[in-house]
C-alpha cells in the first residue's frame, strides 16, 4: 500500500512539473538570463514550493509518525560547512549550464530528451563518486 501512495505522490509531483514547464531546460536557463530575456515564472513556483515546504515543516514538527505511520526524521544540522557550499555550488553549476536539476531531469528521460540522459548519467556519476570519497575507513 505504502509504494501506490510513494508512486501517487511522484506523478503528481511530475505532473506539476510538466504543467509548470520546469522540465523544459529553457524554461529554467530564461529564468538564469538576468541579462537577457528574464522568464520570472519559475520565481513563482519556487515561491509557492518554499510557501508548502513552510507550512509542511510546521505540521511535521509537531509530530512524530508520518500520515502513514512511519518514523519521521527530520534533519538536524545547522551548520553552513565546506561540504554544503561545494554541493550547493556544484549544484547550481549543473543547474545552470543544463537547465536540470534532479526531479525535472528524470521527469525529462520520458520525453527522451538526449540532454536528460546526459544529466542523469553525470548526476549519477558524481552520486557515485560521492559515496565512494565518504565510504567510512575500514
Amino acid at each position: 500500500m505504502l509504494r501506490i501512495f510513494e508512486f501517487t505522490i511522484g506523478l503528481i509531483f511530475g505532473l506539476g512539473l510538466i504543467l509548470s514547464g520546469m522540465s523544459n531546460p529553457a524554461k529554467v536557463l530564461g529564468f538564469l538570463d538576468l541579462a537577457g530575456t528574464w522568464d520570472p515564472s519559475l520565481a513563482f513556483v519556487m515561491g509557492g514550493a518554499i510557501i508548502v515546504g513552510l507550512v509542511a515543516f510546521q505540521v511535521a514538527r509537531k509530530r512524530t509518525q508520518t500520515f502513514l505511520g512511519g518514523a519521521l526524521k527530520l534533519p538536524t544540522a545547522k551548520d553552513i560547512d565546506k561540504r554544503l557550499v561545494l554541493g550547493s555550488l556544484a549544484f547550481g553549476a549543473g543547474w545552470g549550464l543544463a537547465g536540470f536539476c534532479p526531479g525535472p531531469a528524470l521527469v525529462s528521460l520520458g520525453s527522451g530528451e538526449i540532454k536528460a540522459f546526459i544529466f542523469v548519467a553525470a548526476m549519477l556519476v558524481g552520486m557515485g563518486l560521492f559515496e565512494l570519497i565518504n565510504r567510512p575507513a575500514k
